[in-house]
């Protein structure tokens, strides 16, 4: 089936979707699961930047959510555990040669679902990937890492042990949360509720951004929210109690500074974190 017809059967099918089962019209399961196999393959993505903006195809996020409701709940078996779930694993029945096709490297005790893509060259540590994720060339998701559903993972990027990037799959207006190229994002930080994290941005570790989160440029006292403008490099910080001056602060996160491409190019993680 061509994408505008399958995008077309699942958006007719989740206004129904209480009615939708295992037992449905083939042409609903057929698109259902065409739909996971193109997320899967990278060839349909939860998210797009199209001239300059990111754009969230909602029907993938519909048609992952009504796999849900088509799938019975079964064993799968890899090399180090078995599970029991409606999701398989990515990787379960690949052999030799699926491996060096799909060109990425996956170290023991990493978990991928089937639905999420994993590009060239990216190196999979003990993480978990959850379906409908998108996860560009030469990035590398670290140890304990979570990469959350529908979240998109751009090129060359590295999360790092512990971080978060929260999922997202309901509300359906909820966009997922967007790393562009090029960007890191230290040890234990969490980015969620669709923040995007523009390209060269540097997180610090411990630093947790959502959309409610107030994003502090230190130079300028500007406040956003929802978005790490492109080359910036965040910390975690405070804002004082405006209302109660011995009352708790207000957590933020803050930009400590900026570079560009080019100066970024030319200086390690390390010395961008330290002020």
């Amino acid at each position: 089936m061509k994408i505008n017809e399958i995008e077309k059967i699942i958006n007719e099918a989740f206004d129904n979707k209480q009615n939708i089962s295992e037992k449905s019209e083939k042409n609903i399961l057929n698109a259902i699961n065409e739909t996971i196999e193109l997320t899967d393959k990278g060839k349909v993505r939860v998210a797009e930047k199209k001239n300059g903006k990111w754009e969230t195809n909602q029907w993938v996020k519909k048609a992952i959510l009504l796999s849900f409701r088509i799938n019975k709940m079964t064993m799968s078996k890899g090399p180090y555990t078995t599970w029991y779930d409606k999701i398989p694993g990515k990787s379960v029945t690949w052999n030799e040669n699926d491996w060096k096709q799909a060109g990425y490297r996956h170290v023991p005790n990493g978990v991928v679902r089937k639905g999420s893509f994993v590009g060239k060259n990216v190196v999979l540590m003990p993480c978990f990937v959850n379906l409908g994720a998108f996860i560009d060339e030469g990035t590398m998701i670290d140890t304990w890492a979570s990469v959350g559903s529908c979240a998109q993972i751009g090129k060359n990027c590295h999360i790092s042990g512990g971080a978060g990037i929260g999922g997202v799959l309901e509300p359906l207006q909820a966009g997922p949360v967007i790393i562009e190229d090029d960007c890191f994002i230290g040890a234990r930080s969490e980015i969620a509720e669709g923040v995007i994290v523009e390209q060269g941005a540097v997180i610090s570790m411990g630093v947790y951004i959502g959309a409610s989160t107030k994003i502090v440029d230190r130079e300028t006292g500007e406040i956003t929210y929802g978005k790490v403008p492109a080359y910036s490099v965040v910390v975690p910080g405070s804002l004082p109690n405006v209302k109660k001056a011995d009352g708790p602060n207000l957590y933020c996160a803050v930009i400590v500074k900026k570079v560009d491409e080019k100066t970024r190019s030319k200086t390690s993680i390390n010395e961008l974190l330290r002020d």
